[in-house]
């Protein structure tokens, strides 16, 4: 049902972990997920801890869903000294390309404990159906 659009995003995200670097606009890093089919539905859950609902954006144009989202610092006073610093703040994104036979018109998007779950029902036009079977005539006449 979906499909890597960057083979190389995962080398990115583990480069991004070991030099500790903060994701921008122009290079955002990837958040975690996970996607599976439960029923007639595909849900995808993406890892967006600490980040207010109000800096995550839900895109869908076409067969491609883009999530971007951007972590801020928190607000300090003039006096506080940083000790430690290991929360990765900025933007992160991901884009995946779903399959036709997703209904990218009804997505349902619910954001909890840091966790972004997406909802993509499966396409009426995609599920399985029976076909009935006419009675046709067993003698056809053949005119000649």
């Amino acid at each position: 049902m979906l499909m890597r659009t960057d083979p190389f995003r995962e080398l990115d995200r583990l480069t991004q972990q070991l030099l500790n670097t903060t994701g921008t606009w122009s290079r955002p890093t990837a958040m975690p997920m996970d996607a599976y089919r439960e029923g007639d539905e595909y849900v995808i859950a993406l890892d967006l801890p600490g980040v207010s609902p109000d800096a995550i954006d839900v895109d869908v144009e076409r067969n491609m869903l883009t999530v971007k989202a951007e972590r801020r610092p928190v607000a300090k006073a003039d006096d506080v000294q940083m000790e430690l610093s290991e929360r990765p703040l900025g933007v992160f994104s991901r884009q995946l390309v779903l399959a036709d036979t997703l209904d990218t018109e009804r997505i349902e998007a619910d954001y909890d404990a840091g966790v972004l779950t997406l909802r993509i029902p499966i396409a009426e036009r995609a599920k399985p159906r029976k076909v009935a079977i006419g009675r046709g005539s067993a003698h056809r006449q053949i005119s000649g």
